[in-house]
């Protein structure tokens, strides 16, 4: 009996000290090893942190630049990541940053971005997709690879093109119909319009994939726009053993169980007057732009519903459309893994190493876009998105690149210039005195306070 005892001790010891070097060589020699790597190749970075690595730090700036209102301006970028910017301003283009224990070598230099996105010798895929977004997405085109990932791709490339792309029309048609049905009564008043463009996506994807309306699969969609805000809520979570990033950071536990709808439904209004506008200030925002707009839907089809031949033809919507993605693009990064030890321009990469394009950073980027980068300026795209960018592809990227750019664009550009067109044919719309500028990331970027126009019809 006395010698099991002792066995039973001895095995557990081992245990022990096998699960002590495991924490040990994965939480500080493999992440010590990864930063001596880069930073002998002039990359720096915020130092790695024992377990949570730099998501403390961004978490708080996150919070805090997410908990005040910014000024009317499109330089977004310092408010939706906040902890990027300044580590850019920092350290330089690309930087050695940590999620956890995963290092992070965060690119925006143009060369290196194009090369990692065009992947040609299959050195960078995507990384395995964390839990909640598995939940969210399952077994689909973002979070799937190889063979299986090619075949959902072309089922899908048939469905968003061509005829397929075509014969949807109607179904949106009528999705927006039924939005502008409902506004009848509130000509004249405030809207939130977020959440009616929301709704106007769900209800265009109910007819188009299954042939019914939004309210018949309403609580689906609600489930996953809860689950969305969930995603976002643990995204600068470390994924360790038994021990949760923010019981790292605070000794609380989070619940996910009951307050994750204020979220959502926290509007907030500064008292600050200086982030407030004037209605002098809201009717002179882009009226010129909203102007030339509706004229050309009204030259191009009248006072009747739009046509797929007449959608080609909306060069200004168009312009107005690729200047807005620019601006405000609605995912502001991709990841992608090194594979192996690989070399990108000079840098030796080791294979433990995730790669991080911030989109956001090079639609900012002044050295791509001019000293008017942050103005709304949608002549740029007036011959085009080759001759905006001077024909560099990574300049604007509001779908992504190369062959795991989303598949859906083509659906989208077109929902949103049936559904603008229609709009500009009934209605004519300023930003209301009580709209709050707070673009937010989550997921996709979204405004934390909604979007609140005045809308007056035409007639």
């Amino acid at each position: 009996m006395g010698n099991l005892l002792i066995l039973s001790t001895a095995f557990f010891c081992l245990c022990l000290f096998v699960a002590l070097l495991y924490v040990l060589y994965k939480y500080w020699w493999v992440p010590h090893r990864v930063q001596f790597i880069m930073n002998s190749q002039g990359i720096r970075g915020p130092p790695y942190e024992f377990i949570h690595g730099n998501n403390k730090e961004a978490l708080q700036m996150q919070k805090e630049a997410s908990s005040k209102p910014m000024a009317l301006t499109h330089d977004i970028f310092p408010r939706v990541m906040p902890y990027d910017y300044s580590c850019i301003k920092k350290y330089g283009k690309n930087y050695l940053s940590w999620n956890g224990v995963r290092a992070q070598l965060v690119i925006t230099d143009p060369e290196l971005v194009k090369e990692v996105l065009k992947n040609s010798e299959k050195a960078f895929s995507k990384p395995k997709p964390l839990y909640f977004f598995k939940k969210l997405l399952g077994d689909t085109i973002p979070t799937i690879n190889s063979e299986k990932w090619a075949r959902h791709r072309k089922l899908a490339n048939h469905a968003f093109h061509g005829e397929s792309l075509k014969n949807m029309i109607p179904a949106m048609i009528a999705s927006v119909g039924t939005m502008l049905e409902k506004w009848k009564d509130k000509e004249g008043k405030e809207m939130e319009v977020f959440q009616e463009f929301r709704f106007l996506t769900s209800e265009v994807t109910s007819r188009t994939a299954f042939g019914s309306s939004y309210l018949e699969g309403e609580k689906i969609f609600d489930m996953l726009t809860k689950l969305t805000l969930i995603i976002g809520r643990n995204f600068y979570k470390a994924n360790i053993p038994i021990i949760g990033e923010e019981k790292v950071m605070t000794g609380e536990v989070d619940s996910f169980g009951h307050d994750f709808l204020g979220l959502l439904v926290n509007a907030y209004h500064d008292p600050d007057e200086k982030n407030r506008l004037s209605i002098q200030d809201v009717v002179a925002i882009y009226t010129d732009w909203q102007d030339k707009a509706r004229a050309e839907v009204v030259e191009v089809f009248g006072n009747q519903n739009p046509n797929s031949e007449g959608i080609t033809k909306l060069k200004t919507i168009t312009m107005i459309i690729n200047e807005t993605l620019r601006l405000y693009p609605p995912i502001n990064s991709v990841v992608r893994k090194a594979v192996r030890d690989v070399q990108l321009g000079n840098l030796v990469l080791p294979n433990c190493l995730d790669l991080n394009i911030r989109f956001i950073a090079l639609h900012h980027d002044p050295a791509l876009w001019g000293d008017d980068v942050h103005l709304f300026k949608p002549e740029r795209f007036a011959e085009g998105i080759a001759k905006a960018t001077n024909n560099n592809a990574v300049a604007f990227m509001p779908f992504g690149m190369g062959h795991r750019s989303c598949v859906g664009m083509s659906f989208s550009i077109t929902e949103t210039k049936i559904a603008l067109s229609m709009i500009l044919q009934r209605y004519t719309f300023t930003l209301s005195p009580t709209y709050v500028h707070a673009p937010l990331p989550n997921l996709s970027l979204k405004p934390q306070h909604g979007l609140h126009l005045l809308f007056h019809s035409l007639d």
